[in-house]
């Protein structure tokens, strides 16, 4: 098979070509098997313009895995510098942070979908921020929720415009955000620096 364009994909349940060559107007795909039985059709998926409905759909589905990364990290964030969250404010969090993905799903329908993103972008990170500045203090919102939202609600999502390297872009970030957080807590002792904190909320000397 030869084509004259880029950026194909091939449909689920499909047999992969053997081999891959670049031409100078395209590609040349060869499916060359010496000895196969399959029920496998051979397919090409012809490129497609970005469907902005679609598109947020997927990124909306993939909500809960950033805003449990999101949580991790201002959990243990929260802990390192001593700072106590109380359950109500991780939910008024995890609305700001879902606002992002409602403003997406309804933008997307009137304007670009790339404009829908950086406007759903600024005005979650900017309730975040402005929340935990009054909360903890204005570094931590800026600097430790407001970059971690950052990565794994804007970033995160933003993977999803690349199709067929979201999963790869979401491993590598998971990944990379177990490391750094395995070298920031490794000498705690959570034993102490969870029981004093209970202590801290119970009242007692610690």
């Amino acid at each position: 098979m030869k084509t004259d364009f880029s950026g194909f994909d091939f449909p689920d349940s499909s047999l992969s070509p053997t081999e891959k060559r670049q031409t100078a107007s395209g590609w040349e795909l060869e499916w060359n098997y010496q000895n196969l039985v399959s029920g496998f059709d051979i397919a090409l998926k012809m490129p497609q313009k970005l469907q902005p409905g679609p598109l947020a759909g997927r990124i909306s589905y993939f909500a809960p895995v950033s805003l449990f990364f999101f949580f991790f990290l201002v959990f243990i964030l929260s802990t390192l510098r001593g700072n106590d969250l109380h359950a109500m404010n991780y939910f008024f969090l995890a609305c700001a942070f879902f606002a992002f993905h409602l403003l997406l799903a309804y933008l997307a329908d009137h304007i670009s979908i790339h404009a829908a993103f950086v406007i759903s972008s600024v005005v979650s990170i900017a309730l975040v921020v402005s929340y935990l500045r009054l909360v903890v203090d204005l570094r931590f919102a800026l600097v430790d929720a407001g970059l971690t939202q950052l990565i794994y609600l804007v970033l995160f999502s933003y993977a999803f415009f690349f199709e067929g390297f979201t999963g790869l872009a979401v491993t590598i970030g998971a990944i990379l955000t177990l490391f750094v957080v395995m070298q920031m807590t490794g000498r705690i002792r959570w034993e102490e620096k969870l029981g004093s904190s209970l202590l801290r909320k119970s009242g007692m000397p610690a």
